[in-house]
């Protein structure tokens, strides 16, 4: 049987199967819960350690220190987009020193021309996933529009300890309580090797990721 007999003959027997009723539960034995509790220090350290990695970098602090943490992080940048529903406090810190703050929103959304423009953009953040390393962010007033994370050359996150998790499964049983809204996955700033294997950074979304985790 030659290659492409047996490709067609799996689909037959696919197709097949799928007429036969609904489709068996997938086997869930994969794991499901860490070795630690959300947001304990062994998680966040192991977060840290992938990002860190990825070559994100990363600061942690209380919740008084987030506005200087983001002021610290935004010292390379003279122009700033924030989500519409991003705290006051965190607004006033990305606009110090005289920083161009402009504010988007779904209303009022700045084009991919202005945006352009920009430097770096701050956020908030849904969830972490501590096993890979990945921050989501779910399109909420204070993560604002998918668009002001990607085109921007830097992304400043503040992500909350509480809601750094092990594993996948449990970061998506908080993404599935609002399945409609938008998810967007980070994994350290973007890059890609696939251009004659030299690494290319922002490629498709910013070329510097800074996080701030917020302990307490």
């Amino acid at each position: 049987m030659s290659a492409r007999e047996e490709i067609l003959q799996r689909i037959k027997d696919a197709l097949a199967l799928s007429q036969q009723g609904p489709a068996p539960e997938p086997p869930r034995d994969y794991i499901q819960e860490g070795e630690f509790p959300p947001g304990s220090p062994e998680v966040i350290d192991d977060l840290i350690e992938k990002l860190v990695d990825y070559t994100a970098v990363v600061e942690t602090t209380n919740e008084a220190g987030i506005p200087d943490a983001i002021d610290k992080f935004l010292e390379d940048a003279s122009s700033v987009v924030v989500p519409h529903g991003l705290p006051e406090s965190w607004k006033k810190a990305a606009g110090r020193h005289d920083r161009n703050v402009q504010e988007d929103s779904r209303e009022k959304a700045l084009g991919n021309y202005d945006l352009d423009k920009i430097d770096a953009v701050v956020t908030a953040s849904r969830v972490a996933i501590s096993m890979s390393g990945t921050i989501v962010l779910d399109g909420e007033p204070d993560q604002g529009r998918r668009a002001i994370t990607l085109v921007p050359d830097t992304h400043v996150i503040v992500l909350r300890a509480k809601d750094v998790y092990p594993t996948v499964p449990q970061a998506v049983s908080i993404l599935d309580k609002n399945p409609t809204r938008p998810i967007t996955w980070i994994a350290g700033p973007s890059a890609t090797s696939d251009i004659e294997l030299v690494r290319v950074d922002g490629v498709h979304g910013p070329r510097n990721l800074r996080v701030i985790i917020v302990t307490d």
